[in-house]
């Protein structure tokens, strides 16, 4: 049984989160688990989560993996969860409904998940196109 669609194709965040996501080379977007995944050889975004031990939902969120060495920091922030699932491998969530999302951190959120998942060939094609 396929998962229901948990996500609004018209929510303006979700556009901002595709154009950001979608300019990484290689990066395509499917629909896994009734959410949108960006990826390239695996997912470095998806949209939407939840926390699995309280049930809070996150539905318009940015769930990364950034860095090990950035996850406890990132953590400590008052917009950001332990997504279920992908948590306990080293993804965080962002919770883009608060109202003083800043936009440079998600991109950069983005880049270091794209860097950490992506494969080298691709990491280097964005170097290029960046530096």
């Amino acid at each position: 049984m396929p998962h229901p669609v948990m996500f609004d194709e018209a929510d303006p965040l979700l556009t901002r989160v595709r154009g950001l996501a979608l300019t990484f080379p290689g990066a395509a977007e499917k629909i896994s688990h009734g959410r949108p995944f960006f990826y390239t050889r695996t997912a470095f975004a998806v949209y939407g989560g939840f926390v699995k031990a309280t049930g809070a939902q996150f539905p318009r969120s940015l769930i990364v993996k950034p860095d090990a060495a950035e996850r406890e920091a990132l953590l400590g922030q008052p917009h950001t969860y332990d997504p279920a699932y992908l948590g306990p491998s080293g993804w965080i969530g962002f919770d883009l409904e608060r109202a003083d999302v800043d936009w440079d951190e998600i991109a950069e959120l983005l880049d270091m998940s794209f860097r950490v998942t992506a494969p080298a060939r691709l990491v280097r094609e964005w170097d290029g196109r960046v530096g």
